[in-house]
């Protein structure tokens, strides 16, 4: 399991300037004795601890990396600009789904050529990843009744961003947000730190279980970004550097297929795959049973409509100015 953050430093002046790094959480994995024995090849994962990499802990917890003859290295971060930061540094080789997307295409601004997403995995109002939350109770019933309020989100650019352009097309007008570590935020909303909240599964359901909060909306990107509420927000991607890719070509390919166990265990037996929560989330024990899933697609079952939608969602930081430059979203999809 993921043992607490240890410090990082930025590898320069550029990269700190496009992400802040603070921290990392290393657990090393031991492969089976005969694989070792053979040489197992290492794969270092940034992840960052929200309930839409389950594919990427259950495939841990189930032993899929170990039968595949890897030794995958799982790091904990507290933002998904810490993921990027670290494999932007060498120090990852790749991504587990649930880190922001748009953190990802920052790091492909800053070194073209840095990655390939393999798998995202899309949310809307069907398959719930974000929302927004209030105290339990709370007076506020809509999105746009947080208009003049205290509103907080979780660290990093993406966060901030959609945060601040769903409250604005929502109703609430043009406002400023708090970043706040996700592990914080229901103690935030029920200490009265705070009057609302977007964040992400599992928080949403921890603070609910607790009787401390209840959510005004959810699916909101999809809805309010992309202009449909079951439209697929592929906020998260799973990747893996080229560099790696490039060295490691039969490894990429074995660690690839066995996230895929991974991800088809979610889909097909969620209940059975929900308990690797417990470790890598907040959610702790029967409370794994209570979380929604994201959904999740692979490369090759990308389809022209899930890059319009990808595309659209980059091409709003770039109108935002957060992106330096338009990003392609297909230049950064794994081809095979």
């Amino acid at each position: 399991m993921p043992k607490s953050p240890v410090s990082a430093t930025p590898a320069s002046v550029t990269r700190r300037r496009v992400l802040k790094a603070t921290g990392a959480a290393v657990v090393t994995l031991a492969a089976p004795a005969i694989v070792r024995a053979q040489g197992a090849t290492k794969v270092r994962i940034g992840f960052w601890p929200v309930a839409s990499g389950l594919p990427f802990y259950a495939a841990i917890e189930k032993g899929y990396f170990k039968e595949a003859g890897l030794d995958v290295e799982p790091l904990k971060f507290a933002s998904a600009q810490q993921v990027i930061e670290a494999i932007l540094s060498g120090r990852c080789d790749g991504s587990a789904s649930g880190t922001a997307s748009a953190a990802l295409a920052l790091g492909e601004i800053a070194q073209p050529g840095l990655l390939k997403i393999f798998c995202t995995n899309p949310t809307n109002a069907k398959y719930v990843l974000e929302e927004f939350i209030v105290a339990k109770d709370s007076p506020i019933k809509t999105v746009a009744d947080l208009k003049g309020k205290r509103v907080a989100c979780g660290p990093g650019v993406q966060n901030v961003t959609l945060a601040k352009t769903m409250l604005e097309r929502a109703g609430a007008g043009k406002m400023s947000v708090t970043e706040l570590p996700i592990g914080q935020h229901v103690a935030a909303l029920a200490s009265g730190q705070i009057d609302g909240v977007y964040t992400l599964e599992p928080t949403g359901t921890v603070g609910r279980l607790k009787g401390l909060t209840r959510t005004i909306e959810a699916g909101v990107v999809a809805r309010y970004i992309l202009g449909d509420p079951m439209a697929p927000w592929h906020g998260g991607s799973a990747s893996l550097t080229s560099e790696f890719l490039s060295k490691n070509k039969d490894a990429a390919t074995r660690y690839m297929t066995a996230y895929r166990r991974g991800v088809t265990l979610v889909k097909q037996s969620p209940q059975e795959a929900r308990p690797y929560l417990k470790g890598y989330t907040a959610i702790e024990g029967d409370l794994t049973a209570e979380v929604p899933m994201s959904d999740y697609v692979f490369y090759d079952e990308f389809k022209a409509s899930d890059a319009a939608y990808f595309q659209k969602f980059y091409d709003l930081f770039s109108e935002k100015g957060i992106f330096s430059r338009k990003v392609d979203v297909n230049s950064m999809i794994y081809k095979g």
